[in-house]
């Protein structure tokens, strides 16, 4: 049964990447040449769009807990802006689209791991990403479940744009039956370098450091035993919205 679940989420997972294609089916490849302005500002919006997103309650998953999903989000860009319209050759979405596989695993201690992938056909777009969290406290029936994070993500693939991300966040949440609401807030440093033909174009561009404040909540639904659905909203820069269908083990 596990097994059959499991290659359905893989398959709704291929089939939902493959309908959001259009909106990203494209190189990041710079055809103009960029402000230190316009780069810090391009590194701030894709180093937001590429960061670790939260997407699971504070509750600890045990030690024999896992999970595998998929999570799609779209993130508001400014594409009218110039600094975007190099990057995408004039062909610029109103919204980056970044689906992605993650699993994540339950650890002693209250302690979880979790990784993710991301790789978008008919782009040069890779990402990926890990997390660190530890349960403060794991929750009842009367008490809410806190846990802070640690979370890492690399750009991969664009040979113009070297991209990682740092992020520290806590969170919070409260189950009611099959509702699980949650909110936490951190912060998102985002560190980045000209390489390849933008810095050809632009050899004086200086590597970026930027500190990004988040702030993010969303609910967790388990419909039915071993399947969880999330749906989260956050603000870093701009804002993000996600979506995510787990097995749960």
């Amino acid at each position: 049964m596990k097994k059959s679940l499991l290659s359905g989420i893989l398959s709704t997972a291929l089939t939902i990447a493959t309908t959001s294609l259009p909106t990203l089916a494209a190189d990041i490849n710079f055809k103009d040449s960029l402000s230190q302005g316009e780069f810090k500002s391009i590194s701030k919006e894709a180093g937001a769009a590429l960061g670790y997103r939260n997407m699971a309650p504070a509750t600890p998953l045990g030690i024999t807990g896992f999970d595998i999903g998929f999570e799609t989000s779209a993130i508001s860009i400014n594409k009218n802006s110039h600094y975007w319209q190099s990057a995408f050759s004039n062909d610029v979405p109103s919204y980056l689209i970044i689906p992605k596989l993650r699993a994540r695993k339950g650890l002693p201690y209250g302690i979880d791991i979790g990784a993710s992938y991301s790789f978008i056909q008919g782009s040069n777009v890779k990402l990926y990403g890990a997390e660190l969290s530890k349960s403060i406290l794991d929750g009842s029936a009367a008490t809410p479940a806190l846990a802070i994070r640690t979370t890492y993500t690399k750009l991969s693939g664009v040979s113009d744009l070297g991209l990682q991300t740092y992020g520290v966040d806590a969170s919070a949440s409260k189950g009611f039956v099959f509702i699980t609401p949650y909110a936490g807030a951190g912060v998102l440093w985002i560190n980045s370098e000209a390489k390849g033909h933008l810095h050809d174009l632009a050899p004086t561009l200086t590597k970026e450091t930027i500190t990004v404040p988040r702030v993010f909540g969303g609910v967790k639904l388990t419909p039915i035993p071993l399947l969880g659905v999330i749906a989260e909203a956050e603000y870093a820069a701009r804002p993000i919205y996600s979506f995510k269908v787990e097995i749960i083990f």
